[in-house]
């Protein structure tokens, strides 16, 4: 497939093969085959060119890394969880690439929830990534992560409060 998003065009076979050979000897039939398993998988489609097939990308390498990333996403029982794990392991770079895709989509870019009525005659303050999530949400994580909802509160204090 890479090869394939690669060129960004119908190749074939024998295409792929050639470029392949440059850092590795690999059969035709090798390369044949894997086409092959590509297009009845659904990720290329094919052409007939003679006695040849000419492949091309179903869709592209940005949408296949798209849905990636939600597969992964959905199979967590806690998406937001999911999340800033997943953004606390992105490098600068990739948090920018998602100001400017958050931008670019149109999407608002907020400090937390929206403010209760009662509070909205003062300006929301910032939030910082790690206290997005309700006071006790955290502590539940928290407390989860430490092992410490098996332990007995005897002293009214929360046991993974300690700095």
């Amino acid at each position: 497939m890479t090869r394939v998003w690669k060129w960004n065009r119908p190749v074939t076979v024998r295409e792929v093969l050639e470029d392949l050979q440059q850092e590795r000897s690999i059969a035709y039939t090798t390369v044949m085959t894997v086409m092959d398993n590509l297009h009845q998988k659904g990720w290329v489609r094919r052409e007939a060119e003679g006695r040849a097939y000419r492949y091309e990308a179903v869709s592209t390498r940005a949408a296949y890394a798209a849905a990636l990333m939600n597969d992964a996403w959905s199979q967590s029982d806690n998406a937001a969880a999911a999340l800033v794990a997943f953004f606390g392991m992105m490098s600068e770079e990739q948090r920018q690439a998602l100001r400017d895709a958050v931008r670019i989509v149109g999407i608002p870019e907020t400090s937390g929830p929206e403010p209760e009525a009662t509070s909205r005659s003062r300006p929301a303050e910032p939030v910082k990534s790690a206290e997005r999530a309700e006071p006790a949400e955290r502590a539940d994580r928290r407390d989860d992560a430490e092992g410490a909802n098996s332990r007995p509160d005897t002293h009214g204090e929360n046991p993974g409060s300690a700095s």
